[in-house]
C-alpha cells in the first residue's frame, strides 16, 4: 500500500528516473505533485506494473497532478557527467520545470545533490513506497519507452522497441555485428572488453 504523502503539511514532488542501466538512449527524468487524496487502485512502482497498466495510468496522473514535468539527457550528457550525476541533473531540470514550486522533494534512490532553496529526503525504493514518486517513475518509463520505440525504427537492427536500449543478449550481439550509434554511451561498457566490433 502506498502512502499518499510524507508530510501532509508540505508540498511534495516526487522525482523518479527511467533509463539508467540502459546501453542506449536518454536517461529520463520526472517529477509529480499529486493531490494529497489521490488514489489509483494500481498505481505501484512502474517496475512492477504491466506496459498497458503503465500506459493507462500515465495519462490520469497527468490529468490529476497538481504539477508534472518529464525531462531526458542525452548520451552525451550522460557521458560527460556519468549516468548517476545525470540522473540527478535531470531530476533537478524535471523540478525547475513544474507550474508549482515544491516544498519538499521526495527522491527515489540513495543519491541526490540538494536541490536549491527546497529540502529532499531520498527514498529506496522510494517507488514502492510513494504514490508520487510511483507517478514520477510512470512518466519516467513511459516517455522514455515511446522515445526508444521511435527511434527502434531508425535503427532495427538493435531491437530496441523490445529491449529498450538495456544490455540484452541481443542487445550485444547486435552491437557486435554493426557497431555503435550515436544513441549509445560511449562511457558504458558496451561489450565485455577484450571483444572486437565496436567503432566509434
Amino acid at each position: 500500500m502506498l502512502l499518499p504523502f510524507f508530510n501532509e503539511s508540505e508540498t511534495e514532488a516526487g522525482c523518479d528516473e527511467a533509463g539508467r542501466g540502459c546501453l542506449a538512449g536518454p536517461v529520463f527524468a520526472a517529477a509529480v505533485i499529486l493531490p494529497k487524496d489521490f488514489t489509483h487502485p494500481f498505481l505501484n512502482d512502474s517496475k512492477q506494473l504491466t506496459e498497458n497498466q503503465r500506459l493507462e495510468l500515465r495519462p490520469i496522473i497527468e490529468r490529476e497532478a497538481l504539477a508534472w514535468s518529464v525531462v531526458s539527457l542525452s548520451p552525451i550528457e550522460i557521458d560527460q557527467l556519468n549516468i548517476l550525476w545525470a540522473s540527478v541533473e535531470g531530476m533537478h531540470r524535471a523540478v525547475r520545470q513544474l507550474s508549482i514550486k515544491p516544498t519538499s522533494l521526495l527522491i527515489d534512490g540513495n543519491r541526490f545533490r540538494p536541490y536549491p532553496s527546497i529540502p529532499h529526503l531520498c527514498m529506496v525504493k522510494g517507488d514502492g513506497r510513494y504514490m508520487s514518486i510511483a507517478a514520477a517513475s510512470i512518466l519516467a518509463k513511459t516517455y522514455r519507452d515511446e522515445h526508444m520505440e521511435v527511434l527502434a525504427v531508425q535503427y532495427p537492427q538493435y531491437g530496441w522497441e523490445k529491449n529498450k536500449g538495456y544490455p540484452t543478449v541481443e542487445h550485444r550481439e547486435a552491437i557486435r555485428q554493426h557497431g555503435v550509434t550515436t544513441h549509445h554511451r560511449k562511457s558504458f561498457k558496451l561489450l565485455p572488453i577484450g571483444e572486437q566490433g565496436v567503432q566509434f
